[in-house]
């Protein structure tokens, strides 16, 4: 969905640990408002925990007296977005404003930025973790510890709380089997003559995260690293020239038309298509390429300046309660605290059976690798498909 994807801008990587360890408007109220009640020990925009509201029902209070939460770039079959607004605004009352849900995290930095101090700037965001970091390292998110905070590797998380990982998934190649009579299911194959002018990315990878993961999946699986993606860059050229790859981006719409039968995207996008194509002509197919396995988690933040600060901490409550977390999953994304609900068995059974299948261990990379293949991207990605 670049659609849904263009939003995503490249997240650090992580994986299987997963069972182991795992435009003005008027100005923005005041964030000194106090929570109803008057038991919070500070104001709304101020907290950095729910001990510093007062508890739960203090949130609550506050969050419903500001009645509404502006959110960003959250299509509504990404990852079960859609149901997790429903449900939120039907637990707890609130308006959920959602804006451009297919934005890209750069927008969503952008609109931090260029509407600070308006009534609908946005309040949380939803950022690949490169975004996360360098908004992080602008002052622009408030610090702000989930009660679920100890829960949440260290790894995976801001240690002043100004962004912590929400969910991921791992890169696919989704297929129309009714469309394509031997789908492929590694990177090697999307090479072969017979995918000539069938095979998408969702979106620029220079702008999003998915389109990004498949150039470094793509990387990987043929001699490269996470230190050195051109490999990746060189695999899509490749692509390009023997006409097999389409600078299109892929969504469903393009799917259904038959312009993107096979697409590179995220497991819990793909997945997702092949519940939404079922009786539309599309007999979409779904596999975790083994020769380029990579996993990836997108990240949470509030906006430090939220016009809506208490609704901000409330839907982070939401968002990392089991009933949060079981939303994501119920989206085919693997949550950031599946191993934990795992154990204490608070996991969606049903739901954690529905995950794509995955086969092989997927590697990391380092901060300092992420950026450079940013950079490498930014630079010769363009020429690459010129």
């Amino acid at each position: 969905m670049l659609s849904s994807s263009a939003r995503r801008g490249a997240a650090v990587l992580l994986s299987a640990a997963f069972l182991t360890t795992l435009s003005a408007c008027g100005a923005a109220p005041d964030q000194a408002a106090g929570a109803a009640d008057g038991k919070s020990k500070v104001q709304p925009g101020a907290a950095a925990s729910l001990a510093d509201l007062g508890g739960m029902d203090a949130l609550v209070a506050a969050a419903q007296k500001e009645g509404q939460l502006n959110v960003i770039a959250l299509p509504p079959d990404w990852a079960n977005y859609g149901e997790i607004i429903k449900a939120f605004e039907a637990k707890y009352k609130i308006k959920v404003n959602s804006e451009n849900p297919d934005a890209s995290s750069s927008d969503e930095i952008a609109a931090v930025k260029s509407r600070k101090g308006q009534k609908r700037a946005p309040d949380v965001m939803d950022l690949g973790i490169a975004f996360a970091r360098s908004g992080a390292g602008e002052n622009l998110f408030a610090p702000y510890k989930v009660t679920a905070w100890d829960k949440i590797p260290a790894g995976q998380k801001d240690a002043d709380g100004r962004w912590y990982n929400d969910y991921g998934g791992y890169i696919s190649i989704g297929c129309d089997a009714a469309r394509i009579p031997n789908c492929p299911t590694t990177f090697a194959d999307l090479l072969k003559p017979e995918y000539k002018g069938k095979v998408a990315l969702n979106g620029n990878p220079t702008k999003s995260g998915s389109a990004f993961g498949g150039v470094y999946a793509a990387a990987l699986a043929n001699k490269g690293s996470f230190a050195d993606i051109q490999p990746g860059i060189d695999f899509f050229g490749q692509l390009r020239k023997s006409g097999n790859f389409i600078p299109v981006e892929s969504t469903p719409a393009t799917v259904e038309k038959g312009e993107t039968p096979i697409s590179i995207d995220w497991d819990y996008l793909n997945a997702g298509y092949a519940e939404q194509f079922k009786g539309k002509g599309v007999d979409w197919k779904v596999a975790v390429p083994t020769d380029g396995v990579y996993a990836q988690y997108y990240s949470q933040a509030i906006n430090k300046e939220a016009p809506n600060p208490a609704g901000a901490r409330l839907w982070m409550e939401f968002l990392y309660s089991a009933e949060g977390q079981n939303l994501w999953l119920k989206g085919h994304a693997r949550p950031v605290l599946l191993p934990v609900m795992t154990q204490d068995g608070t996991v969606d059974k049903d739901a954690a059976a529905q995950l794509p299948q995955i086969q092989g261990t997927p590697a990391f990379p380092a901060s300092a690798e992420l950026d450079k293949a940013k950079a490498t991207l930014a630079e010769k990605w363009d020429k690459a498909l010129s």
